[in-house]
């Protein structure tokens, strides 16, 4: 066996069986539309924060995803968003509508705590008010 050719496929396995677990999919979605943090995850996957936080981690120590910190909250945020047309592209190989996928990108939060969504929520009341 040639090694100058089996190096790269088993790179390309190792990313691929780091990325093949469904919820990690569903995190790189939701990231990829800007950043999140484990409770805009925990909110929208509905999942315990235990289980978010190990995909995270993997994710993470796998250089797919960058963080940041704003006091105790860490925000998700992908390093390279081409992963995004990839996933993509394999949805539509996979044979899953893009509308489906697009869902799956929705960032629908009903509570989250996080200083994000605090100014979120303050910038929404301010409107209303100003209605």
């Amino acid at each position: 066996m040639n090694i100058t050719t089996t190096k790269p496929a088993k790179r390309i396995s190792k990313f691929l069986r780091i990325i093949d677990q469904p919820t990690r999919i569903n995190i790189l979605l939701i990231i990829s539309e800007g950043e999140a943090c484990v409770c805009h995850l925990e909110a929208i996957l509905k999942l315990r924060q235990a289980y978010i936080s190990q995909h995270l981690m993997a994710l993470r120590e796998a250089d797919i995803l960058t963080t940041r910190r704003e006091g105790r909250y860490i925000f998700y945020r992908l390093r390279d968003n081409r992963l995004i047309g990839f996933i993509e592209m394999a949805g539509s190989l996979a044979g899953v509508d893009k509308n489906e996928l697009e869902r799956l990108r929705q960032k629908d939060i009903q509570v989250c705590e996080c200083p994000s969504c605090e100014a979120e929520q303050g910038q929404d009341l301010l409107l209303a008010s100003n209605d």
